[in-house]
């Protein structure tokens, strides 16, 4: 490889590295069915996810409320393990992780969370801001989903 040519090699594996340059899509071969589904919006703050800054533990994140109150919490790590992120989706426990779904205005989608209020055709949705969540508000909406 010529030297020429060995930043853009950086560059392009330093955005393959951090997840930059995936996007979702179906998987190849899925089976596509629609439903409507009640949409709502969640960003990774206090009021959306049920954190608060704990007073003896150095002003660190910990649960509110729940089996784990008062408990060490990383802020925006999903059900599943993985970071909340733009497609992050949250869904009804009977909905497989790694379930794609697209949803007009948002776009496609991962189910990786869940949530105490999601339960059957309810879908909450991961957004960057509080502020955007709220614009989400709250839609009912012919999604479609892939298995």
């Amino acid at each position: 490889m010529s030297t020429r040519h060995f930043p853009f090699f950086l560059f392009c594996l330093a955005i393959l590295l951090c997840g930059c340059a995936t996007t979702l899509s179906p998987p190849r071969g899925a089976r596509a069915r629609t439903a409507v589904m009640q949409t709502t919006a969640y960003c990774n703050c206090q009021q959306c996810c049920g954190w608060e800054y704990s007073l003896f533990g150095l002003g660190k994140p910990v649960h509110a409320s729940g089996p784990n109150k008062g408990k060490p919490k990383t802020v925006g790590l999903t059900a599943s393990g993985a970071m909340a992120k733009r497609g992050t989706l949250a869904a009804d426990p009977s909905v497989p992780f790694g379930t794609i779904m697209r949803i007009p205005g948002y776009g496609y989608g991962r189910v990786e969370d869940r949530g105490g209020a999601i339960k059957g055709d309810k879908l909450d949705l991961w957004f960057p801001s509080h502020q955007k969540a709220r614009e989400w508000g709250r839609k009912n909406i012919t999604v479609t989903i892939y298995e």
